[in-house]
C-alpha cells in the first residue's frame, strides 16, 4: 500500500518585517536622545564650559587643598590676616615670637620639656629646670647656653618687655649661697636675664623674679609632680611701653 505523503508546511515569507520593525523602533529611540541632548539649556553648557576652563587653565587653583572647619578661610578673613598670610607674618609680635618658638624647639615641645601659653596680653615660655640647671644650683648647664641664646635672637629685635621667673619645688634648700628655695628661684631667674642680655636683648627690657615654692602647679607629693614645679618661666608682655612710661610719669610727677 502506498504511503500519504504529508502536506508540505507553509513558509512564510513576511517574517523579516519583523526583525525590520524592531530596528525601526530602535532608530527611532536613537534619535529622540540624540535631540533631548542636542536640547540643553544653552546657558547651562556655558556656565559648565567656563568652570572647566578656569579650573584646567590655572593648574594652582585645581591642586590646592580646600581647608575644612574653619570659617575664616572662606573669604570672612580681615584685611590682617590677609596681609599676614601673604608675608608669612603677624603684626601681632606674640603671635610670630610663638611661632618661631615652635619652629626652632620642635623636640623639646614634642617631649614637655618646653610649654608655650598664651592670651591677648601676654606670652609664656616655660622651661624644665633641668634643662637649664643642675639640682639646687643657678649656675647653667653648658647646654642651657645654647638653649637661650636660640631664644635671645627670637626675641632680641622685638621691645616687648620680659620677666624671667624661677620656679622650685617644696624640698627646702639651706646653704650658704641659697638658704632658701626663694634664693634659688631668684638667682636662677636673674641668670637666664643675664644671658638674654649678654645675647643681645636689651637689658632694659628685663626683671627677674623669684617665687620659690609657693607658685606650683602641679602635686609636689611625688618625684613627677616635683619635677613639673621646677622651672624657668618667661613672660614677655604684649605692652612695650607700659613700665618704662609709667616709671617715666611717676618720676616726673615726683620732679619739684
Amino acid at each position: 500500500m502506498a504511503r500519504r505523503r504529508r502536506p508540505e508546511e507553509h513558509i512564510n515569507h513576511e517574517r523579516w518585517l519583523v526583525s525590520y520593525a524592531d530596528f525601526i523602533t530602535l532608530l527611532f529611540a536613537f534619535f529622540v536622545v540624540m535631540y533631548s541632548i542636542s536640547s540643553i539649556n544653552e546657558g547651562k553648557y556655558k556656565v559648565l564650559s567656563d568652570s572647566m576652563e578656569g579650573i584646567f587653565s590655572q593648574p594652582e587653583r585645581s591642586i590646592k587643598p580646600i581647608p575644612i572647619g574653619d570659617e575664616r578661610f572662606k573669604g570672612q578673613a580681615n584685611q590682617e590676616e590677609m596681609t599676614a598670610t601673604a608675608s608669612g607674618q603677624s603684626d601681632d609680635p606674640l603671635v610670630n615670637i610663638a611661632e618661631q618658638i615652635r619652629e626652632q624647639f620642635t623636640g623639646l615641645l614634642g617631649d614637655g620639656q618646653l610649654h608655650i601659653r598664651a592670651n591677648e596680653m601676654w606670652l609664656e615660655l616655660e622651661l624644665s629646670s633641668s634643662l637649664l640647671f643642675p639640682s639646687g644650683d643657678a649656675i647653667p648647664h653648658q647646654d642651657a647656653f645654647d638653649i637661650i641664646e636660640k631664644i635671645s635672637a627670637i626675641l632680641a629685635p622685638f621691645d616687648n618687655p620680659i620677666q624671667v621667673e624661677g620656679f622650685t619645688d617644696n624640698i627646702p634648700i639651706s646653704t650658704a649661697q641659697y638658704p632658701t628655695n626663694w634664693e634659688l628661684s631668684s638667682a636662677r631667674a636673674a641668670s637666664i636675664v643675664r644671658m638674654l642680655a649678654m645675647d643681645g636683648v636689651q637689658p632694659e627690657r628685663l626683671a627677674a623674679v623669684g617665687y620659690g615654692e609657693f607658685q606650683p602647679i602641679a602635686d609636689n607629693a611625688d618625684s613627677v609632680g616635683r619635677a613639673r614645679n621646677r622651672r624657668v618661666v618667661l613672660v614677655i608682655s604684649k605692652f612695650t611701653d607700659s613700665r618704662r612710661t609709667t616709671v617715666t610719669q611717676a618720676n616726673q610727677n615726683a620732679a619739684p
